[in-house]
């Protein structure tokens, strides 16, 4: 159970304070005014939503309220009352705690066991809360089990934190709940947080180090251009050699220079290019050409378009399996994709159902999906289209975890690749003349031998 300080008037006028365990804020209210108590403020001490944009709990009722009705002229002077440092701390590291991807995959796991045992919402809700170690967290689900007893789906409740919950999670949970199938939509949202953190953690290994390194070496070549490059130079003209720098290091210090002395030219290119670009991408062509770049984009856009398609098939299934008409399936299933060029691909789809045609051709002529896709749903059609989709997401997964693979083997060598670029630049700009100032040889040409 949740902490609460609250203050609270009693029917002689008098203030009390106190802290003490509820089930939830509602709980604590009734029971309040059960013992004649009218609440002024309830402070949880154990939840701060990290929602900046919602400061207040959706499903609870504000306390604002409730004031409107309090007759104040009756309240005394309340008694000063000193917070102890043990208070003070649990109330700092209760509003600094963090809601993090293990809170998410440990709720997601245990709800969906809790699902299997045939726990109803409510009970598997209430059971999760006790356990939760994030306060934080715990005040959200909280939230979500006001709403859940209110008659709301889990769903309408997790949009409200959607800095929380991530889109296709949350778009999960509601076909499970509109299709029936909680149970299985938990559990392929437990894969998708799994993936998702394999796939996060195996990028960072390879890009965080990377990145590293050619923000170090720029910074090299930026000092050694700006400041080695000139001393350079310097002590050859003292000494009168004939010896001259590389042309591509008098290339690039003339550059650097130029950048510096007119910086607001390529600072205003830039921040227009970008402006344009996040403008370009609100308008609806824009966004619908920005998703299909995502889809043919280089190394990962076969893998962006498998996991949208593998995700719309998995949840066809879970509708089909409820007994859902094919429409009706799809209508439900398209909540769990967010790119606009497959969703304009599932309108059509759904249009040629209404319209007595293929509900396959669309996914067909996009050319995204590969033959063996489409042929496999074209056969399910003319036999058993659960049994074929089945088999059509066991071929996805396979397929994914190919793609996967490559990509690993592949993205190393690209960013190697420009590392080492960048390295070799580096060397020639500012290691070379280095070299040529060690190795003496300019003193030649300087003293005439």
């Amino acid at each position: 159970m949740a902490t609460y300080m609250y203050k609270a008037v009693t029917s002689k006028g008098v203030i009390v304070k106190n802290k003490v365990e509820a089930v939830s804020r509602i709980a604590l209210i009734k029971s309040l005014k059960n013992n004649n108590l009218m609440p002024i403020s309830i402070e949880q001490l154990s939840y701060n939503s990290k929602n900046k944009r919602k400061k207040q709990k959706k499903n609870v009722t504000d306390i604002q309220e409730i004031m409107k009705n309090v007759n104040t002229t009756q309240i005394g002077r309340e008694k000063k009352h000193t917070l102890t440092s043990k208070e003070k701390i649990n109330m700092y590291f209760a509003k600094s705690e963090k809601i993090t991807n293990r809170d998410l995959v440990i709720f997601t796991q245990n709800f969906y066991l809790l699902k299997k045992a045939n726990f109803n919402n409510i009970h598997a809700l209430s059971t999760i809360i006790e356990s939760t170690e994030n306060l934080s967290f715990k005040g959200i689900l909280e939230d979500i089990l006001a709403g859940v007893e209110a008659g709301d789906n889990m769903y309408t409740t997790m949009e409200y934190y959607d800095s929380i919950f991530p889109y296709i999670y949350i778009n999960m949970i509601k076909v499970g709940e509109l299709s029936g199938s909680l149970t299985n939509s938990l559990e392929q949202a437990v894969k998708y947080l799994d993936e998702t953190a394999v796939l996060t953690r195996k990028l960072k290994t390879i890009l965080i180090p990377n990145i590293i390194q050619f923000v170090l070496l720029i910074v090299l070549l930026l000092v050694g251009t700006l400041f080695a490059i000139p001393a350079i130079q310097g002590v050859f003209e003292e000494l009168g050699t004939k010896d001259t720098l590389p042309a591509i290091t008098l290339w690039f210090k003339d550059f650097v220079n130029l950048a510096i002395k007119y910086w607001y030219i390529p600072t205003s290119i830039i921040i227009l290019t970008i402006t344009s670009v996040l403008l370009y991408i609100r308008t609806p062509r824009g966004k619908y050409n920005y998703h299909y770049f995502k889809y043919k984009m280089p190394i990962f856009g076969n893998l962006i378009f498998a996991l949208d398609f593998s995700r719309l098939m998995k949840a066809m299934l879970l509708n089909l399996k409820n007994g859902m008409r094919i429409q009706d399936s799809i209508e439900v299933s398209k909540n769990v994709i967010q790119n606009y060029v497959m969703l304009s691909i599932i309108e059509t789809s759904i249009n040629n159902i209404i319209i007595g045609q293929s509900w396959i051709e669309p996914f067909e002529k996009s050319g995204l999906t590969s033959p063996m896709m489409t042929e496999m749903l074209i056969i399910g059609m003319q036999t058993d289209l659960t049994e074929m989709m089945e088999k059509l997401i066991e071929y996805m997964d396979i397929d994914i975890d190919n793609i996967m693979n490559k990509i690993m083997k592949v993205l190393p060598q690209v960013v190697y690749a420009i590392v080492g670029a960048l390295l070799i630049f580096f060397v020639l700009v500012v290691l070379v003349p280095c070299i040529q100032v060690y190795m003496g040889n300019f003193l030649f040409s300087a003293y005439n031998v």
